[in-house]
């Protein structure tokens, strides 16, 4: 798989975690079910960790296709990106009927982007349905299991 391909993941991920900087931690501060309120320094330091992990994976399957563990963990961030665009994201959008931040850069972003790199891995034969789906919910869960301790380390810096 091309480098191109590895580079739009980074793009992407960057772009929509920057959105989410610039006003989830404002946004988050209204009362509602899809965000516990968090402050700037809390979610600046959670949303560098988890772009710096995405890097780490994407640049780790670009340097060894090959190794399992690796392919797994980048397909799971692809994976996990396209359904954070629309859960959370969409879904607080219509039922706050308010604008999610994030919203934008997952649905014209990450979707896309993050779906043509796995067509183009399905194409090539680098991966299949059940390695996707499984990929998914392990590194989809995983990070939302750090983001609370992420939370709380970014509060005490």
């Amino acid at each position: 798989m091309s480098g191109i391909y590895v580079l739009l993941f980074c793009v992407a991920i960057t772009l929509h975690n920057i959105e989410e900087a610039i006003w989830l931690p404002k946004w988050s501060q209204q009362s509602s079910k899809f965000q516990k309120p968090v402050t700037s320094k809390q979610f600046h330091f959670a949303v560098i960790v988890i772009t710096i992990l995405a890097y780490l994976s994407a640049i780790s399957y670009l340097y060894s296709p090959d190794t399992k563990l690796i392919k797994w963990i980048f397909i799971g961030f692809l994976g996990s990106m396209i359904v954070n665009a629309i859960f959370p994201h969409l879904l607080a959008t219509v039922f706050m009927g308010k604008y999610a931040p994030g919203l934008l850069t997952g649905l014209l972003l990450n979707i896309p982007i993050n779906s043509l790199v796995l067509y183009q891995m399905f194409n090539g034969n680098f991966i299949i349905w059940n390695e996707l789906i499984l990929s998914t919910l392990v590194v989809g869960i995983t990070l939302l299991a750090l983001i609370p301790l992420l939370f709380k380390i970014g509060g005490s810096l």
